[in-house]
């Protein structure tokens, strides 16, 4: 078989907490011994080599929406910038994720088009109506380890209490992107002085705190296995910080650009600035960033959401939510290190390692992960036609930015 060498490249591996310059050999995206069997040779000086990183939140847009992206144009977009393992939410259009017999087809054609390991989140109540539990052992047969009703609202508290009974019987995690429907109303921004002085609707910060708190108190009530994720709010690190020293089982994530960006930037009406949770303030930027680098935030992910240019064209609030996040994943991560969030090794290990533990599949995930190289330095700019995703919907659009995974190597 072939075998790359690839010399004076710093490896970042997170398993091993190894962080050193040195010379390897890969073989079907594996480590292997030094062999005289070399196919191509790599003077990597300069470059990082990194696992493969695992996504805990991204939406594909197939099945339903393919105007905005389809499994084979995200996939190729997820595995050039290195995202060999996505976990996608549970609301395409329409909703298959509450039958278990159709999950297993959509998880076998990410793989043959997009060639990626596409991990399912199994809707909590049928066809994320908010009143009857779904069918969780036929999700849980199907393969999906997690279920979620995604951004729907439930009917009632009592729905929510009697799902997470049905998923602690099932050994599912139930995942929340916490959001209180009552408070956060018609909302597209954060409430704050962007917003008001644009006169646009708000979502106050209470509204996730307020959803939070409540689920805490089900999931102690339960003992279910759960998940926050896209935590937007300084506060609701607290709230997860005092769960967590309680013992309870849960987890969270926060996304990339939450790390990265504030209301600030949708001054001017800038609907590319439009995403669900919104962007927040520096202060919510602030402790968000004090959280993940504490271990309070488990994991970063990409809360990828591609979308097709009339989505962004109407007036603000009335445009579809979201940013292509796939291409902007690395750049972002080098920028942390820059500014001295993280070492390499720990900004890795956040995006690798500690969402594969997450998901619990740390022993699959390094089976099926294979290394990518990374150039820290190269710089170049981000538009319509250097971004992979069918979607260029980024606030970033046309900016000049700083890293980018330059070569994958797996099976």
């Amino acid at each position: 078989m072939a075998i790359v060498k690839i010399e004076n490249v710093r490896v970042l591996d997170p398993i091993q907490q190894i962080d050193r310059v040195q010379t390897v050999y890969l073989e079907n995206g594996k480590l292997v011994a030094e062999s005289a069997d070399i196919s191509e040779s790599i003077d990597a000086q300069g470059q990082w080599l990194m696992p493969t990183m695992v996504d805990l939140c991204a939406r594909l847009r197939e099945p339903g929406q393919q105007q905005h992206g389809t499994l084979k144009s995200e996939g190729k977009a997820a595995r050039e910038n290195g995202i060999l393992h996505l976990f996608t939410p549970p609301d395409s259009k329409p909703i298959v994720q509450d039958n278990g017999a159709l999950i297993h087809g959509l998880v076998e054609k990410a793989m043959l088009d997009g060639g990626i390991y596409l991990e399912v989140i199994g809707a909590q109540t049928q066809g994320l109506n908010g009143k009857q539990p779904a069918n969780m052992a036929g999700l849980k047969k199907g393969g999906c380890s997690a279920v979620s009703n995604a951004n729907a609202p439930f009917e009632d508290d009592d729905v929510v209490i009697r799902t997470l009974e049905y998923a602690a019987g099932l050994d599912m995690t139930v995942v929340f992107y916490a959001e209180e429907p009552q408070i956060a109303k018609d909302g597209c921004v954060h409430e704050g002085f962007i917003a008001s002085r644009q006169g646009l609707p708000m979502i106050p910060t209470l509204a996730e705190t307020v959803a939070i708190a409540k689920y805490l108190l089900m999931i102690e009530a339960t003992g279910v296995r759960a998940h926050f994720g896209l935590l937007s709010c300084g506060a609701s690190v607290e709230l997860i910080q005092q769960a967590k020293a309680k013992g309870l089982p849960v987890t969270c994530d926060v996304a990339m650009h939450q790390l990265h960006l504030t209301d600030q930037i949708i001054d001017g009406f800038n609907s590319l600035a439009h995403v669900r949770p919104p962007l927040r303030s520096e202060q919510d930027k602030a402790l968000l960033r004090q959280g993940v680098k504490d271990g309070v935030i488990d994991a970063i992910c990409t809360h990828h959401e591609p979308l097709n240019s009339s989505a962004k064209m109407a007036p603000f609030a009335d445009t579809l939510s979201g940013f292509t996040a796939f291409d902007t994943y690395i750049p972002f991560g080098i920028q942390l290190i820059q500014e001295g969030l993280f070492s390499p090794l720990e900004w890795v290990e956040k995006v690798t390692l500690a969402p594969a533990r997450v998901a619990k599949m740390q022993s699959r995930w390094e089976q099926e992960a294979g290394w990518v190289l990374v150039d820290p330095e190269v710089e170049w700019t981000l538009n319509k036609e250097t971004i992979v995703s069918q979607g260029k919907n980024t606030p970033l659009i046309n900016q000049v930015v700083k890293g980018k995974a330059v070569r994958v190597f797996t099976a």
